[in-house]
């Protein structure tokens, strides 16, 4: 079993990742399609975007909504901040840990995590978390690169895991839905393409009955 790493050790790797992380996204978002779109304009109200890292999403975002981001890293966020000044978008930003989130319980219309799930090391608890903050009523928003449905695929998961899970904590046989249905939401939406690697969920927090 592969130890999880520290959180300053992988604040210390995505610090330095920061500077071409944009660059190196770019090439993913060909795979992604229109996926962070999809994501993003069904946000509403209040916003918690888990991982923000540079702040890729925030041109998507409606508006009129109310967005809050957290990373690990302070420099994706420092990124990020230039961004949001950039597009005349007022962002609060935080340093935070996904595992362990900093907000009070039902603090949050809509909770979005966009590749994020697939670095952290506890990704069901991270899950747990986003439904914690998440109001009785509200949407909870995933994106992510999973296990592909193609066995051949699959091999080539495991083999690249062998290298990016304890060098770069990057996880490629996740499913992150699975975390969303144990929690208890309803699923709304779903939709799986590319041989199964790309996932995107749409799920709804169950409203405690009136007594």
């Amino acid at each position: 079993m592969v130890r999880a790493p520290s959180l300053e050790r992988m604040r210390r790797h995505w610090d330095r990742q920061s500077a071409g992380y944009d660059q190196k996204m770019d090439r993913a978002e060909r795979l992604f399609g229109d996926t962070r779109t999809w994501v993003c304009r069904q946000a509403t109200g209040r916003v918690l975007e888990v991982a923000v890292g540079t702040g890729l999403n925030l041109s998507l975002y409606p508006e009129e909504a109310a967005v809050t981001g957290m990373d690990l890293s302070p420099a994706m966020l420092d990124l990020a901040r230039k961004r949001a000044a950039e597009l005349g978008r007022d962002v609060d930003l935080r340093v935070g840990d996904a595992q362990r989130l900093e907000f009070e319980d039902a603090s949050f219309d809509t909770v979005v995590c966009t590749f994020g799930l697939c670095a952290v090391p506890d990704d069901g608890g991270a899950v747990d978390e986003m439904v914690r903050v998440l109001r009785p009523g509200g949407l909870l928003l995933l994106a992510d690169h999973v296990v592909s449905t193609s066995a051949p695929i699959r091999l080539l998961q495991a083999a690249i895991e062998l290298y990016s899970v304890p060098v770069e904590n990057e996880h490629f046989r996740r499913r992150p839905i699975e975390h969303v249905m144990a929690a208890g939401l309803a699923i709304l939406r779903h939709d799986r393409f590319k041989k199964g690697i790309v996932e995107r969920v749409t799920a709804r927090k169950p409203t405690p009955p009136v007594l």
